[in-house]
C-alpha cells in the first residue's frame, strides 16, 4: 500500500458512476479533496477487514475489488465485485459503526478513502447529492437481496449463468471478457465448490452456450443463459 498525493478532484472522479462533478459545488469538492487519501493497493491486499471499525467510504479510481463475508471454518462468500467508478462501503454510511464485510483487491488498484464524517457533512449541505447517494445505497441493497435469493433458491446452472451475466452485463458490458478472479473466488461468488464450478463451466462450453479458453469467455447463446438464470 502506498499513498498518492497531488491529484485533482476532476481526475479522481472522472470515471465516477454518479455525476458527482455536476452535483457538488466547487466548495464542496474542495471539502472532499482536503480530507481524502488517495492510496494504491496491490493484488490480494486486504483493504477492509470484517468487523473492523467503519471510518471511511472507498471510491475506486482504478481497479477491481471483491466484497466478501467471512464465515465459520474459513469459508468465504463473495457477495459483490466492484470496479472503477464505484463506491464501496456505502451501507456503512448509516448502517452501524463496523464493517460487515471484507474488501480485497482483485488486481492492483487505486482508491480514494473518504471519511464517513466528511461525506455526511457534504450530504447535509447538498440535498441532491444526498438523494443520489441514498438511491445508490438502495440499489446496492436490492442487488444483495437478489443475490441472496439466487444463492438460496437456484440450482448450480442458474447460479453459474448469473455469474457469467453479472460479469458480461454489470462489470464489463461486453459478451466477451476475461474473468478477473481465480476459480476459487468465482466459486465463492456462486456459493459452490471450485470443482463444481469448473464442471458446470465445462458443460456450458461443451453445449456451446459459451466458449471458454482458460480465463477468457465468450457468450455464444445469451438467450440460454438468461433462461437458465430466470428458471434456475
Amino acid at each position: 500500500m502506498s499513498e498518492i498525493v497531488n491529484i485533482s478532484f476532476d481526475k479522481t472522479f472522472e470515471n465516477c458512476k454518479l455525476p458527482i462533478n455536476q452535483l457538488l459545488t466547487t466548495e464542496q469538492q474542495a471539502i472532499i479533496m482536503d480530507n481524502i487519501n488517495i492510496v494504491s493497493y496491490n493484488r490480494k491486499d486486504i483493504i477492509v477487514k470484517q468487523f473492523s471499525a467503519s471510518s471511511h467510504i472507498y471510491y475506486i479510481i482504478k481497479g477491481i475489488l471483491k466484497v466478501s463475508s467471512e464465515q465459520r471454518k474459513g469459508k468465504n462468500l463473495v457477495v459483490k465485485i466492484d470496479t472503477t467508478g464505484s463506491f464501496v462501503g456505502l451501507i456503512s454510511l448509516l448502517g452501524g459503526d463496523s464493517y460487515n464485510f471484507t474488501v480485497t483487491a482483485v488486481e492492483n488498484c487505486t482508491l480514494a478513502q473518504i471519511p464517513i464524517a466528511t461525506l455526511k457533512s457534504v450530504m447535509l449541505q447538498n440535498s441532491r447529492f444526498a438523494l443520489e447517494i441514498s438511491q445508490l445505497t438502495c440499489r446496492h441493497g436490492l442487488f444483495l437481496v437478489n443475490r441472496l435469493a439466487g444463492l438460496l433458491y437456484k440450482q448450480l446452472p442458474g447460479r453459474v449463468a448469473d455469474l457469467i451475466l453479472y460479469f458480461a452485463d454489470d462489470i464489463f458490458c461486453n459478451n466477451e471478457f476475461e474473468f478477473p478472479a481465480n476459480r476459487t473466488e468465482l466459486a465463492e461468488l456462486c456459493g459452490t465448490t471450485k470443482e463444481s464450478l469448473i464442471r458446470t463451466l465445462s458443460e456450458f462450453n461443451h453445449d456451446r452456450i459459451i466458449e471458454l479458453q482458460r480465463n477468457r469467455i465468450r457468450i455464444i447463446s445469451y438467450d440460454i443463459l438468461k433462461t437458465l438464470s430466470r428458471f434456475g
